[in-house]
Formats: structure tokens, sequence, C-alpha cells
């Protein structure tokens, strides 16, 4: 593994997002002294929170998975979640799936209870299927996490040079791994609803499962056989209990500090420039801007493909009226009858909108009762509407004048599909849409970055240790693994690994054995 030469002591990160934070604990468990700068006014990056008047809510990700990671981070400097306030518990189900025909179908985790689930729904025949398929996911899971996943690479060619990687990728082949995912579900199952549910995961890493590798069945995989879970407080409770920890073993943190550039001098990365004036010398920098931002401080990425977009609606409803709605879930996807001509729209070269959409609906309050708002009026709570788009490079819209108005369409379709009053009483206070994303810097306006095609992928994704300076490391959702919360925290400690040379054994990899490493509650 090549890693950054010369003196290494201090550490300047750029980004208190998750890779950042996961990089700065992990530098400053190896004893380096680490200046963590953040341009807002709190840690969280593409996990951040928006701010009403009488309630707070989550700007990003929403769904956890693999939460051991989070531990894991802390753990480098000796820190426990519990001590830093930290209580995750496990969703169940952890998410409800509903389709066109008004079908429900509920994720868990315990295989016995979702083949009751899937027996329900679907009948006896299907269970059998569920099971095999279910089986396949974790092998390709557990072939890929350790020589794909965790881990650094130099070249294309460790995967046929370095033996565990050679090993890892003939295992992955037999699996059939490098075949398409979607093909590949609905070959093994027969019911297409639920071939949706097993293979819809492919759009978070910015591909239609048509196209997607079946490498990335790890994706369903971790959220449907290992666990969706949720911090007490939001997602945004993760970043906060991180950067606590991080102060308290001894790191800086400096918040509201937007910087501006980086000073070069004989190929290394001396000097980290601030808008405020300021400035931190440093031996190396870990650099989690996006793929979009990287010019500002001197690297280039040309030639990638980005991900799909989505536009994203935050506000708050009557608890009364979201009481009445067809499902009580805190995640609920609510799929049109279309599947393939809804990627095509959203992830082709020219992307259009989606003609019969299919939507996350987030209600954060029906796990967490301490996120219902009292007002006068009477009680709310925190509604998050999700709906994906295409990315500003395949379809240049215009969204600050059209944003309103198909977020309204958009409302319309839920209230039509039974989600009564969601039009006349969602008070939207934020809504984030491609151009949202293109203002903070994000490739082709999209916060799901680079899509993981075949040449955008494991060894083929952007490398995090360019050779635009010796000492400069990238980190984040647009370098190695990719792109999602287990995959960014894995990307900030493969940073760490690049400077101090020492890569740190994760222990047990989480459901190797088939059991859950985290509780249900912890």
């Amino acid at each position: 593994m090549k890693t950054v030469a010369g003196p290494s002591d201090r550490i300047v990160v750029v980004g208190a997002g998750l890779s950042g934070l996961s990089a700065a604990l992990y530098l400053t468990g190896a004893g380096r002294a680490v200046t963590l700068l953040e341009r807002a006014d709190h840690p969280g990056g593409r996990v951040g929170v928006y701010r009403g008047a009488d309630y707070e809510i989550d700007s990003g990700a929403t769904i956890l998975t693999l939460p051991s990671l989070v531990g894991e981070a802390m753990a480098a400097v000796g820190a426990d979640m519990r001590a830093q306030g930290l209580r995750i518990h496990r969703l169940s189900p952890a998410y409800q799936a509903r389709y066109d025909d008004g079908a429900t179908i509920s994720v868990f985790a315990e295989p016995d209870r979702m083949a009751e689930e899937v027996e329900r729904v679907c009948g006896p025949d299907e269970v059998r299927r569920y099971r095999e398929l279910r089986n396949w996911l974790g092998r390709i899971y557990t072939a890929a996490y350790d020589e794909f996943m965790d881990t650094n690479f130099d070249s294309p060619l460790d995967m046929v040079t370095v033996a565990d990687k050679r090993a890892a990728l003939a295992k992955l082949v037999r699996l059939g791994a490098f075949g398409r995912l979607g093909p590949r579900v609905e070959r093994i199952l027969g019911d297409r609803r639920l071939a949706r549910l097993f293979s819809f995961q492919a759009l978070f890493a910015g591909v239609a499962p048509a196209q997607a590798l079946a490498v990335y069945g790890a994706i369903p995989h971790m959220d449907t056989s290992l666990g969706v879970y949720y911090p007490e407080g939001g997602m945004r409770a993760i970043t906060a209990a991180l950067a606590r920890a991080f102060v308290a073993a001894g790191g800086q943190l400096e918040l509201n500090t937007e910087v501006s550039g980086i000073d070069y001098r004989d190929g290394r990365a001396r000097r980290v420039r601030c808008a405020d004036g300021r400035g931190f010398d440093c031996d190396a920098v870990v650099l989690t801007a996006d793929l979009g931002s990287l010019h500002r401080f001197g690297i280039r990425r040309r030639g990638l493909r980005a991900a799909p977009s989505a536009v994203v609606a935050h506000g708050t409803v009557p608890a009364e009226v979201a009481a009445g709605w067809p499902v009580q879930a805190h995640h609920t996807i609510d799929f049109g009858a279309a599947w393939g001509r809804t990627f095509a729209e959203i992830a082709g070269r020219r992307g259009r909108l989606m003609s019969d959409p299919s939507l996350l609906l987030t209600r954060p309050a029906l796990t967490d009762p301490g996120m219902f708002i009292e007002r006068v009026s009477g009680r709310h709570e925190p509604l998050s509407v999700l709906a994906p788009c295409p990315n500003l490079d395949a379809a240049p819209l215009d969204w600050d004048r059209l944003g309103p108005a198909y977020l309204r369409e958009l409302l319309a379709v839920l209230e039509a599909r039974g989600y009564r009053g969601i039009g006349e009483h969602f008070t939207v206070d934020h809504l984030d849409t491609p151009r949202t994303w293109q203002d903070r810097g994000m490739i082709a306006g999209t916060p799901f970055s680079a899509a993981h095609l075949f040449r955008q992928t494991g060894p083929f994704r952007p490398r995090n240790l360019p050779r635009t300076a010796a000492n400069v490391v990238l980190a984040g959702c647009g370098t190695t693994p990719g792109v999602g919360v287990p995959t960014t925290l894995l990307s900030g400690k493969l940073a760490a690994q690049r400077i101090t040379g020492d890569p740190q054994p994760t222990g047990t990899l989480p459901g190797r054995t088939g059991a859950l490493m985290f509780p249900a509650d912890y």
C-alpha cells in the first residue's frame, strides 16, 4: 500500500462530514495532531441538519446500516458510543414498501420473520426463493467486504497481484458478481414486487438495477439482512457524537471555517488557507471536498459520470393528518407502477422527471417520540419526501423555477395514492433540488457523487491518493470505496491508513457469521 512520504505529525482535515470525522479519529488515535476544519456551524456534511423555529430535521442521509463502523471509529481514540451519549436502535421493520396494487411488504432483518412476511404477501413458493436470494446476497457481501470495500487500491492490478484480493476476485467471479444485479434477482425471485425490494438499492450507487454489477448486492444485503438502524435524535446525533469523541481526544475542531485554498511548495501541501484570513500549517492534508469542488484545491477529475440526483422536501405535517395515511412506518418506499421506465428516465444520459414516481417518505417521530412537535394548533411531526431525479448533466433544468411546481405535482401523486391531506397540510420549510447540491459544489448537482459504473467501481474509482501532491489524501463518497454511510466512514479510515501506513484490523466482519454484530438496541 502506497503511503504519504515524509513527516506526517500535523494533519489538517478539510470537512467534518462522516469521512472527515472518521479520518480525524483514526489519525488522532495514531498519535497525530489533527485540526478539523468545517465551513458549517455544525459537523455533519451530507449528514446535516435543518433547524426550524421549534424543531430540527436531518437534511441528508436517513438510512443507517453497519453502525458498528461508528463504534469502530470512536474506539480508535478509546471512546465508547454510549459514553458519548449515542443511542442506536434497530428499526423493525427496516422500512415498508407499498406497491401500485395496494400491497405492502415490511422488511425484517430476521430471516424467519421476513420469510413469514414473504409468505403472507407472495405465497409459500416464494419463501424458498427468498432464502436462496438472501444466501446469495450474503455471500456476495462477505466476499466483497474485506478486499473491495474495506481496502486501499494502488492500481487495478492489485486484484491479480495481491493474493487476498486475487482470492476474493475469484470467489466473486464464481458467485456471478460481475453480472447484472437486477436480472439475477429477478431470476431467483418469482414475484416482481419482491424483486424490486431487493434490487432498488442499486440506485444508492447511482445505477439502475438492470445495469448495476451484481457485486452491489452487498447493499441490499446490508439493509435487508443486517438491519437498518436509527440513532436517537436523528442521524445528526452520529456526527455530533463523533465530533465530541474527537475533541475529547485532543483534536482541534474549527466550525464556521471556510477553506479557500491550499498552498503547495515542492510538490507538497504546506498550508491550508481559510476565508477568514487564518492559515494552518500542515505535514499532510485529508481533503473531503466533493468531486465537483476539487478543482478549487488544484485537483482535477475529468470524465466522470455522475449519479442521478434527488428532490427532497423537508418540513412538518399535523400528526392527526399523517395518522390516516395508508402506511405507518419510519421509512416508506411508495413504488409507482413503472420500473424499467423510471430508471431510464432518471439515470439515462438524457434525463427526464419520473412519469410515475417512486418516492421515499421518512417519519422519524414514529420511532423517536421526542421528535413530535407540540404547537398551539396541535401535535405535528417532521416529514421528508425524497424523489429521485436526473442530475444536471443529464437534464439541465431550471430548478429555481421548476422546484415548487414539481413538488406540488409529487404531493398530488401521493394524495391520489391515499396520503390524504399531504398536499394541503405538509408545511415545507426546505426544498432541496439539484440546484441546491450544485451550489454546494457537488458534481452535476447530485449528492450521490460519481455513479458506480464498472469503470468507476472498486479499483477503478477515483483514487484517494491523487498525483497532484505527495501529501494530500482524499476521503468521501467520490473516492474509494464509494457512496453510502458505511462506505463513507470506511473512506475516512482508508485515508488515515494512507498517512499512518498501518492498516488497522476491523475485527469481525459485520454479519460474517449470519448473526448481527451490532445489537438491536445499543
